[in-house]
């Protein structure tokens, strides 16, 4: 059963962010858990890739990244990564869609959560009242991907040059969790902050 919050008849809107291997994915978990709706733009993104109309415009930027009616996800990457204006195309596309139909999920709760991975990159935080930051030493962040995706070192050090510089980013006063220690004490962290938000 999900909770409900303290706003009435408006959502409170909680933005989850961080680089690439930082652990949101866990953080969401953890909320999930706790019994709060938790939605993802990457599984939102992951629907949109079976969405005909969609492959369609895609093909129509990219093309030869959709074969079959089916989007080769390797290739696209390939496109996109290391290729500034590629990406701020495919961007350009995909986060409008994504956002329309996360801000339709959310607005059905009245405290809702959201993994968004690009959110500064795409300057999109404004549309949000609270911004969770996961925050990870890099160095950790390249072993799990790695690990995670089967990647070279490189191929994630490219990645993380595409996103935002979440050093700078901590310091602007959003709610900032700290991944530097085993899953129990990450836990204790997102449900203190949780108890500052919802008290």
């Amino acid at each position: 059963m999900e909770r409900a919050g303290s706003t009435q008849n408006k959502t409170l809107k909680i933005a989850l962010t961080g680089g690439i291997g930082s652990g949101k994915s866990t953080v969401l978990e953890i909320l999930r858990e706790a019994g709060y709706p938790v939605f993802s733009c990457d599984e939102i993104y992951r629907k949109l890739q079976t969405d005909g109309a969609f492959l369609a415009q895609l093909e129509g930027i990219f093309q030869g990244v959709v074969q079959d009616g089916v989007l080769n996800r390797k290739k696209l990457a390939d496109t996109v990564f290391g290729d500034a204006e590629a990406l701020k195309k495919l961007n350009t596309l995909t986060h409008p869609l994504i956002m329309q139909r996360l801000h339709a999920a959310m607005e059905k709760y009245p405290i809702a959560f959201a993994e968004v991975p690009l959110l500064f990159e795409s300057g999109r935080q404004g549309e949000f009242d609270r911004v969770f930051i996961v925050y990870r030493p890099t160095n950790e962040r390249i072993a799990a991907v790695c690990r995670r995706d089967n990647l070279s070192e490189s191929e994630v050090l490219r990645r993380i040059k595409n996103q935002a510089d979440y050093e700078k980013i901590i310091q602007e006063g959003h709610t900032v969790i700290y991944n530097d220690g085993n899953f129990v004490n990450l836990k204790e962290k997102v449900l203190s902050a949780l108890e500052k938000i919802t008290r």
